[in-house]
């Protein structure tokens, strides 16, 4: 087998026949199936908890035990189905921080092991993958391969791996059956469009939902991934706080980068000083909004297990299969709708809101509430530092997702070019919740985008 030499450009393989070996189930009834037996579960131990309970139990340590496994039940099967579930779990993750303290504990313990790692391929599954795609010979390629999973995520599990000229590597391995898994994730989520219309009666769910569709199932080609990395790597060469490792090869559903030896954020979390999560936050923050800027792409999965502190304190950056091209477009949108914000001016802020799309036309608008929904973005750009904390994602979860008809979101729409950046935005904000980061927005405006920055009135 021919290979170019690594002397950073992408080394691509003679493309070779998929394998089927280790697959997860894919058809939509079988996914369906391992989804419905988490509320039957729940129920079951609902009714034995009540059986306890009259024996004498005590109620709080039963309700503790019953969200514990249903916990652990719940993303056991989303880590086994992988795909996009296996996502909605990570996004769960994220978002955990917004749930009652006194429920969020056993989804917090489950979570984490979701975020690190989910059931991995066994070995010969493995091999059978590399055959398929790097070619029979694919062991000569590498100097070492560990045959256990380092990390495992939605739709492929990471190996570590010393490449033919001594480079640390990672060698992410798609799951076999990843693309019929996700198909039928994203044939089950374009059903259920009725329901999210119900509950938002005013946007127009469809679009959202059918580019939602796109964006991750984008994610499952490699050689899509291997050019964001390299387009990141290059926009962020000369910068001394963040780290992103090259493509070494790419084939097929194989993808190999250099290896980053750094800790993941998932990890750091419980463990590093405050003061250091405060500076890896402003660091995730800075990669995050400064990315459309720099590197004319959306980095769309942020979440713990993809920023990693390095051994010097940078932070590293895996993952960049979820990245959608940037529209500078938007920043006209951030203009207006900002400087209604900052100019606390209600009329503006409605006209900015109708204009871009954000209203149904004719729509009703209770603009007064969308004022004060928004009073916090302005506070964070009028001040050098906002706090985000556990508390304040927690009261902002709970405003979003009440089911009540005068919920104002109910009245709002979102354009559907605007899903990669809110995706972005809800991870972004999530992680940065749980680092209890001190918010310099304002800074990174002026920084980022000046000429916006200034429209807003910073």
């Amino acid at each position: 087998m021919a290979a170019d030499e690594s002397d950073g450009r992408v080394v691509r393989f003679p493309r070779r026949k998929p394998a089927s070996e280790g697959a997860p189930p894919t058809g939509r009834i079988a996914r369906g199936t391992r989804l419905a037996a988490v509320p039957v579960a729940y129920a079951g131990r609902r009714v034995a908890g009540i059986g306890r309970r009259m024996a004498g139990r005590d109620p709080a340590a039963v309700e503790r035990e019953i969200r514990t496994r249903t916990a652990e039940h719940l993303f056991q099967v989303l880590g086994e189905l992988k795909g996009c579930v296996a996502k909605l779990g990570q996004l769960l993750g994220l978002l955990e921080l917004g749930l009652p303290t006194d429920l969020a504990e056993p989804y917090r313990r489950a979570l984490a092991r979701l975020h690190d790692s989910a059931p991995a391929m066994l070995p010969a599954a493995v091999h059978t993958e590399l055959t398929t795609h790097l070619g029979p010979h694919w062991r000569s390629l590498f100097l070492e391969f560990d045959d256990r999973a380092a990390a495992a995520a939605s739709v492929g599990q990471v190996h570590r791996a010393t490449w033919h000229d001594g480079t640390p590597v990672a060698v992410k391995v798609m799951y076999p059956g990843a693309r019929r898994a996700v198909e039928a994730d994203l044939s089950v989520l374009r059903r259920a469009t009725p329901l999210f219309t119900a509950l938002l009666p005013g946007a127009e769910t469809r679009p959202v939902i059918d580019a939602l569709c796109q964006e991750i199932g984008a994610e499952l080609d490699y050689a899509r991934e291997a050019a964001n990395l390299e387009h990141f790597r290059t926009a962020l060469r000369h910068d001394p706080d963040v780290v992103v490792g090259r493509v070494v090869a790419q084939r097929g559903d194989v993808l190999v980068t250099e290896w980053l030896d750094g800790i993941p954020l998932s990890r750091l979390i419980t463990r590093a000083e405050p003061a250091e999560l405060d500076r890896l936050g402003v660091l995730i923050l800075r990669f995050l909004f400064s990315a459309p800027a720099r590197a004319a792409l959306i980095y769309g999965d942020p979440h713990p297990g993809n920023f990693l502190r390095m051994p010097d304190g940078r932070l590293g950056v895996v993952d960049f299969g979820a990245c959608t091209p940037w529209s500078p477009a938007f920043l006209t949108v951030a203009g207006d709708v900002g400087a209604a914000v900052v100019a606390e001016s209600v009329a503006d802020l409605e006209a900015a809101l109708r204009r871009h799309g954000y209203v149904a036309p004719g729509g009703d608008l209770d603009i007064g509430t969308v004022a004060a929904r928004l009073r916090p973005v302005r506070e964070a750009l009028m001040s050098p530092t906002y706090p985000l904390s556990a508390d304040w994602l927690r009261e902002q979860v709970r405003l979003a997702t009440d089911l009540s008809l005068s919920n104002i979101l109910r009245q709002l729409t979102m354009p559907p070019a605007d899903t990669p950046l809110l995706r972005s935005f809800l991870g972004g904000v999530a992680i940065l919740c749980q680092l209890q980061t001190a918010v310099p927005l304002r800074a990174e405006c002026t920084r980022w985008y000046p000429e916006t920055a200034a429209a807003v009135g910073l």
